[in-house]
């Protein structure tokens, strides 16, 4: 390695992530512990000093995509002295001293148990020349007392519970991250009110199995609880959960859901396999027709609400009338959208040494009609919300076409994405502002709201604290004051940095 001199606050640092909401919000956290030791995050074309790849272990191509993107960073290190590549996340704790093994170019190795010591690891490479290792096998600090550094001013995400005590034979997640902890009720609706003072107006709270939470500490109505203390929240108008486990889903928390207004109608319930004995042979502690009866009970309770989920295709010893019991749960499940995931072997898994692995062939095929069955019901389900009146929440991402069609877009209630555009002469939202549309027109997996001739009423915009602190954080990182800054109020002036938005 090269060492280079340099003061710390001079270096950039970039954080790829892969896999789920527990790895994104996990991101957030290294990107604060950097920031809080003085890196400064690298401009999207610029050649960063310090790559962090947050893996996930999940699937089978992670390994394959960590590589190789660990391959292409070689050179580029090469021609880059000083520069340093950091390996964490679940991979990480899985793979250990391989990686350096695979890509001895790697200077540090972290895993997901100890966070907190990243910038401590890179300092020690660094003034020792050499690459350092640092896998915990329990947790060391809980990741929500870290540094924060937050990807939306609008939403974030809140970490309730860390590891799983379930045995899911295909899942390395428990040994990876570890038993169940959870955290103290004050300590998260602390954290809750913190990022709605800082303008959040939407909170996902996240566990492997959130709706265990409350476990550890002997009361198993916890979350129930915690989702009504969220509505108590002033300020804060949404409030989303994942994932929950079907076996552990329990009447009182879709009691909370329903009664609890600033609980969003969406629920993502993991369905892994519509045939019992397949849940059998993964260890799901539940069969479909409990599962179904979760749903329907959703439903009688909140009848918009927007049902996501989990399906694993190919696992060992399923057969074609396994799979059909999948087809016909999902059919009945009415689910706005499904990950659909083709079985991969994961070394240190149960399943992994299961006799009757699926052929390729015939995962794939199998996987290709499961598809095509979610993608008629997602567009049948879509297509009953034409003509519906929806509250969106502005986000700053857009779609692929957005930038030609001057269309922005927003999320609805139920999490359903929907792109829309400003009338003539409308005022333009920012990021965090809420809009209220009519859907137009349906697609299988978002919805369109264009402005509806000789009904000008049909478009209105509510601005909000979120809006307001998106303004301000694109003031800070500009330089240029703006009107909620100014104290006026708003940021009818502001560039969104997309040339289709207009001023007000």
């Amino acid at each position: 390695m090269t060492s280079v001199p340099q003061r710390l606050d001079d270096r950039t640092y970039q954080v790829r992530t892969f896999g789920c909401q527990m790895n994104v919000h996990d991101s957030e956290r290294i990107s604060g512990l950097l920031e809080d030791a003085g890196y400064v995050q690298a401009a999207e074309a610029s050649e960063p000093d310090l790559v962090v790849f947050n893996t996930c272990a999940v699937r089978e191509n992670a390994d394959n995509k960590l590589y190789g993107n660990l391959g292409n960073l070689r050179a580029v290190k090469d021609g880059h002295p000083g520069m340093q590549i950091a390996v964490g996340g679940c991979l990480a704790q899985k793979d250990q001293k391989t990686i350096l093994d695979k890509a001895p170019w790697v200077d540090v190795v972290f895993g997901t148990h100890n966070i907190g010591s990243l910038p401590v690891l890179l300092e020690r490479s660094r003034h020792n020349q050499q690459a350092e290792l640092e896998i915990l096998e329990s947790l060391e600090t809980f990741p929500s007392t870290l540094p924060t550094k937050r990807d939306s001013a609008s939403s974030g995400w809140v970490s309730i519970s860390v590891g799983c005590n379930n045995t899911c034979t295909f899942c390395i997640v428990p040994a990876l991250r570890g038993k169940e902890k959870d955290r103290r009720p004050g300590d998260i609706l602390a954290e809750v009110q913190a990022l709605v003072d800082a303008g959040a107006v939407e909170v996902t709270l996240l566990g492997q199995n959130v709706n265990t939470y409350g476990v550890e500490f002997g009361d198993r109505g916890a979350f129930a609880k915690l989702l009504r203390a969220c509505g108590e929240i002033e300020g804060l108008e949404r409030v989303r959960f994942t994932s929950p486990h079907p076996a552990s889903f329990t009447d009182d928390v879709i009691d909370a859901m329903a009664q609890t207004p600033n609980v969003m109608p969406q629920l993502h319930m993991p369905l892994q396999s519509g045939s019992d004995k397949v849940l059998k042979d993964m260890r799901r502690s539940y069969r479909s027709t409990r599962f179904l009866r979760i749903l329907d009970t959703v439903r009688e309770r909140m009848p918009h609400a927007a049902i996501t989920t989990d399906i694993i295709v190919g696992f060992p010893g399923e057969t074609e009338e396994d799979f059909q019991d999948t087809l016909r749960v999902v059919e009945a499940s009415r689910f706005s959208s499904a990950y659909t995931f083709q079985y991969s072997i994961r070394p240190g898994t149960p399943a992994g040494e299961m006799e009757d692995q699926i052929p390729k062939a015939v995962v794939q095929e199998r996987f290709e009609r499961l598809t095509a069955l979610q993608d008629r019901i997602s567009a049948e389900e879509t297509a009953k919300l034409v003509g519906t009146r929806q509250e969106l929440l502005v986000t700053d991402q857009s779609g692929s076409k957005d930038a030609t069609t001057g269309r922005l877009a927003g999320r609805a209630p139920d999490h359903r994405l929907v792109h829309f555009s400003v009338p003539e002469g409308a005022e333009t939202p920012r990021p965090g502002d809420f809009v209220t549309v009519t859907v137009t027109e349906s697609h299988p997996y978002f919805l369109i709201a264009d402005p509806v001739p000789g009904e000008p009423a049909g478009y209105a915009l509510r601005r909000s604290r979120a809006g307001d602190a998106w303004d301000l954080a694109q003031a800070a990182s500009c330089g240029v004051p703006s009107a909620a800054a100014a104290g006026g109020n708003g940021a009818a002036g502001v560039s969104l940095g997309m040339p289709t938005l207009r001023p007000a």
